[in-house]
């Protein structure tokens, strides 16, 4: 049903809220093996940051593939029965990475386990963020999408924060299977939560070529690629930056940086709505900038976790800021497909990230990765200040 036709006593908000707080739960399944994965496969005779960083990476690469699939399901089915598709994949992904935890399997058939499941959790993704977006936009309306974004990536990245070292404390006392089973139980408490929630409406039209909506989108899909490289280096080597370097609490700079990224959803989730998603990205990418320049550097355990600090505020709004203006670029009955291809530029970076920055700390050590991310940042903030003011240039009278 569309929005107008939601019962009265439960408003599209607090059906978002439900999305969202399912959406929080269930993304748990991604969020707490990731900074456990990279730790126990360093543990592996002959495995090093490149294969870690490839385990870590690769579910990207799936959710990339998938996402024309999971937009044309979501535009064509509607948002409800995507989401809940993606839920499931989430439990049967994480189920699969249990085997991985079995000690009494040789290290190259965990790895090849660890990689399916991986694989299977990055179409799990793809069908879940776009079937939330498709839904939460159609019982809330275009005209509050950026609202929509902003709480999906709240959710994520809320379970981004408290994951990680919960994920950490898990491994290191019952191991990665049991790690991979209490992800496997999470996405169960979300489809319970979302079972009642009605669809929304899908939208008739034409559907044109999938490149051709790439096509459109292209300087906001790059944009949010670069912003991305900055926020996957910090997800898969921070923890082993701190431990490199011997500084307690190596799952506390992942909570730094989702407790910012939460804040800067809670608080700005309305402005891009409201003052346009341009000018919400630039702030948003030279914040991050300074955050990735601030780790690159750090000296100390407390200005790293400052650095990040601020890549999770600058990474905050940046993904909701240009959605609003990918939402806006293409017709209503594209939304799920554009939605979907702008998140792929996204999952490219996160899946290049991973295994090419393993590399380079191989080589250079850790702090090179957020050297990179930095620079990436500044490279999107131009391209958005490129694209304000060619707006700026249209605008003006002849």
């Amino acid at each position: 049903m569309c929005a107008s036709h939601v019962k009265s006593d439960t408003g599209p908000l607090g059906l978002l809220g439900r999305l969202a707080t399912a959406l929080f739960l269930s993304y748990m399944a991604v969020a707490l093996p990731l900074a456990a994965i990279p730790v126990a496969i360093l543990h592996w005779p002959g495995y090093g940051n490149g294969l870690a960083g490839l385990a870590v990476g690769i579910a990207f690469f799936s959710t990339i593939l998938s996402r024309n699939h999971a937009g044309a399901f979501a535009d064509t089915r509607g948002g409800r029965p995507c989401m809940r598709a993606g839920l499931a994949l989430y439990v049967a992904a994480s189920l699969t990475c249990v085997l991985a935890g079995m000690a009494s399997l040789p290290n190259g058939a965990r790895y090849a386990i660890l990689i399916v499941g991986r694989l299977l959790l990055g179409i799990g993704e793809s069908l879940t963020i776009v079937g939330m977006l498709g839904w939460g936009i159609g019982l809330m309306g275009q005209q509050r999408a950026g609202r929509v974004l902003a709480w999906t990536g709240a959710a994520m990245y809320g379970a981004f924060a408290v994951g990680g070292p919960i994920g950490l404390a898990i491994y290191e006392h019952w191991g990665l299977g049991a790690l991979m089973l209490v992800s496997a139980l999470l996405p169960l408490l979300g489809l319970g939560l979302v079972r009642d929630v009605p669809p929304s409406q899908p939208h008739a039209g034409g559907r044109p070529p999938f490149w051709r909506i790439l096509g459109t989108i292209r300087w906001q899909g790059i944009a949010v690629a670069l912003q991305g490289v900055g926020f996957a280096a910090l997800g898969a080597f921070l923890p082993l930056r701190f431990l490199h370097a011997h500084w307690p609490y190596a799952g506390l700079g992942l909570t730094c940086f989702g407790v910012a990224f939460v804040a800067g959803r809670v608080a700005c989730g309305h402005l891009p709505d409201r003052i346009g998603g341009l000018k919400v990205a630039l702030f948003s990418l030279l914040i991050e900038a300074a955050g990735q320049y601030l780790l690159w550097g750090a000296s100390t355990p407390l200005l790293a976790l400052g650095g990040a600090v601020l890549t999770g505020a600058g990474c905050s709004m940046v993904y909701p800021s240009l959605g609003v203006e990918v939402v806006h670029l293409v017709a209503p009955h594209m939304r799920g497909t554009a939605l979907g291809g702008f998140a792929a530029f996204q999952d490219l970076a996160y899946g290049a990230t991973g295994p090419l920055a393993g590399l380079l700390a191989d080589r250079y050590g850790y702090g090179i990765v957020f050297l990179v991310g930095g620079l990436c940042a500044t490279g999107a903030a131009i391209i958005i200040l490129a694209l304000l003011n060619a707006r700026d240039g249209r605008r003006k009278p002849a």
